[in-house]
Parts: structure tokens; sequence; C-alpha cells
């Protein structure tokens, strides 16, 4: 009788522990735990350990950490009528968990089919172009799309991300021979762009050239003009001091000196290899001869010795050696020189093509 009444005790005992562990919650940091008792909202209980009557109570336990949601690819038409797929990722948090709970049934779901429904929207007012470069337009849309309609949820839309958008094959085809296209107009585009800068690289190096030819030519010109000038002055000079001294040489001579000097001219043409030679000795004497009867008169040496003595003034300035290269360095000085690097920045330097179009078509 004992022992029954042992066994029962223990199985009381059993039955108890059993019940009270029944009722036992444990909440974890993250969580947010909802008391529902006969049907009836009671409380919220916070993370920890927490006990409840068991079988007539009950606790809904509810994430408060960002949750990822993977909004299925669909197929989208964009406003220029080309078919695209387009999926994304929505990143929401629990805010309130009684709204989350009691005002939708399930909000992840609900959050997942308004995502879906909202990108369709906003991709529909958008062209294909436009999609693909303004994808964060996309994503600020979305997030305050969701958010505002997930408020009442008690559900936060942190972030939204269009995760991928693929067009249909016949799109990127066209798009493919598109870029192919443009790449090629671009390509034409420079291509015509660096013949028509070489063509007027080509001719501003031309003139330069010519100018630089004419130049040299100038300053040729110049130079040999007054290299002829001073050498026809030096001439000059040269034969009239040879005359003057010739002169000057002459005065003092008699006519003894003047007929050993005649013998000598008589001696040297004797040398040369003509053969026939005329000395008109006679007609000479003749001519002096009819002088004398018509009156006129030998002069005498004190007539010769008052001839005007003329000074060596009338020879002019007769320039130095030095004198003559300095006139020359002043002159090579003066003509303007060009050198190397000038040449290398003229052809360097770049028009400005439009605005001189006109006038470097007039040059042409």
């Amino acid at each position: 009788m004992a022992l029954i009444d042992n066994l029962i005790i223990v199985f009381l005992i059993f039955i108890i522990v059993a019940i009270f562990s029944r009722g036992v919650v444990i909440i974890q940091p993250y969580e947010q735990g909802l008391q529902i008792r006969l049907g009836q909202y009671v409380r919220r209980l916070n993370p920890g350990f927490r006990w409840i009557i068991p079988f007539i109570s009950e606790v809904i336990k509810l994430d408060l950490r960002t949750q990822v949601m993977d909004v299925p690819s669909q197929e989208v038409i964009t406003k220029d009528n080309s078919p695209t797929n387009v999926d994304a990722i929505v990143y929401i948090r629990v805010i309130d968990p009684e709204k989350a709970f009691f005002e939708v049934s399930n909000y992840r779901i609900a959050t997942i089919a308004l995502a879906q429904t909202s990108l369709r929207g906003i991709i529909g007012d958008m062209e294909l172009d436009e999609v693909l470069y303004n994808r964060d337009v996309i994503n600020t849309k979305l997030r305050d799309i969701l958010d505002r309609e997930t408020d009442q949820w008690g559900v936060k839309v942190e972030r939204v991300e269009i995760k991928e958008v693929d067009p249909v094959e016949a799109v990127k085809s066209a798009m493919t021979e598109q870029t192919a296209a443009e790449r090629a107009r671009r390509a034409a585009i420079l291509r015509a762009d660096g013949e028509k800068r070489s063509a007027i690289l080509k001719a501003e190096g031309l003139r330069q050239s010519m100018i630089l030819e004419a130049e040299g030519e100038r300053q040729s010109k110049v130079l040999r003009a007054e290299g002829e000038r001073l050498s026809r002055i030096l001439q000059a000079q040269g034969e009239a001091q040879g005359l003057r001294i010739l002169s000057v040489g002459a005065a003092p001579l008699d006519r003894k000196a003047i007929t050993v000097l005649s013998l000598d001219a008589l001696k040297t043409m004797a040398n040369g290899q003509a053969t026939k030679i005329i000395f008109p000795f006679e007609i000479s004497e003749l001519i002096r001869q009819g002088a004398k009867f018509l009156g006129a008169k030998d002069e005498t040496a004190e007539e010769v010795a008052g001839r005007p003595v003329m000074d060596d003034s009338i020879l002019g300035v007769i320039p130095k050696p030095e004198t003559v290269d300095a006139i020359l360095k002043e002159i090579q000085d003066a003509v303007p020189k060009v050198t190397e690097d000038e040449l290398r920045d003229t052809s360097k330097r770049r028009l400005p093509v439009d605005s001189d179009r006109g006038k470097e078509t007039r040059e042409s």
C-alpha cells in the first residue's frame, strides 16, 4: 500500500513538473514575444526567461533583426517595349511586432509581392537605357513605395537593390549591333579628325617652310647685293688710286725718260706673237710739228712745276678689312634668324580648326 502511494506521489510530481515546464518560454535577445491567452492578446514579452499559463496561453516570437528577402526575377516590359528580366533584394526589419503579426497574415510574403508589383510599375514607366543606367533612381523609388506601404504592417524597409537587369536575347542582339555601329561611327569620326589635323599640320609646315625659304632668299640677295656694292666701291677706289699713282709718278718725267720708256714698250711689243705691228711715230711727229706751226708750245719745267697738285682726298676713304668685316656682321645681325626650336614649336602648334575653317579653305 505504501508503494502504491509513493508511485502516485511520484506520478503527480512528474505531471506537475511537465505542466510547469510546458509554460516555460525563453525569449532570445533579438526576439520579441507576443502572449495570447484564450484568443486574446495579453502583453509583449521581452527577451529572457518567461513563464505563462500552459495550455491556455500561446507565445508568438518575432525576429527583430534585419532580414534579407530575394524578390524573384520577373519579365517586365519597359516604356520602349523592350522585354527585360529584373530581380531585386529587399532589406526589412520589424519595428512593431503587434502590427507585423495582427495587421498582416505574413509580412514577408506581403512585402515580396508588393515589391514585385511596384518594381513592374516603376520599370514600365522607364526606357531600357534608363533602366540600365539609372539603377539608383529605381532603388530609391522602390524603397520609398515599400516603406510607405509596409509602415502600416510595422515593417521598416531599410534598403532595396536591383540585383540584375537581363534583357531578352533579341534585345541583347539589337544592343550589340547598336554598340558596334556606335563604335564604328566614333572610329570614323576620330579617323577623319586625325586626317584633317594631319592635313592642317602639313599645310602649316609647308607655309612655314616657304616663309623661311623666302626669308633665306631675301637675306641671300641682300648680302649678295651688299657684297657687289662693296666690291664695286673697292674696285673703283683701287682704279682711282692706281691712276692717281700713275699721274703722280709721271709728272716729273722728262722727254728722255719718256723716250726710254717708249723704247722699252717697243721691245715688249716686239716679243709678242703678232705677225704685223704698226708704229705710227711719223704721224705723231707730223701732228706735233703742225701744232708748233700753229703756235703751240711745249711746256717748260716751270709750267709743269706750277701745275696744281692733287691730294689723296679725291680717292675718298678707303675702308680697311676690319671695317668691311664689321659692316658684313652688322648686316647679318640685322637679318632675323629662325632657330630649330622655333621650327619644332611651329610644327607642334595646333590651329583652331573650327573657327578658321573658312580661312584655310580660301588659302588652299
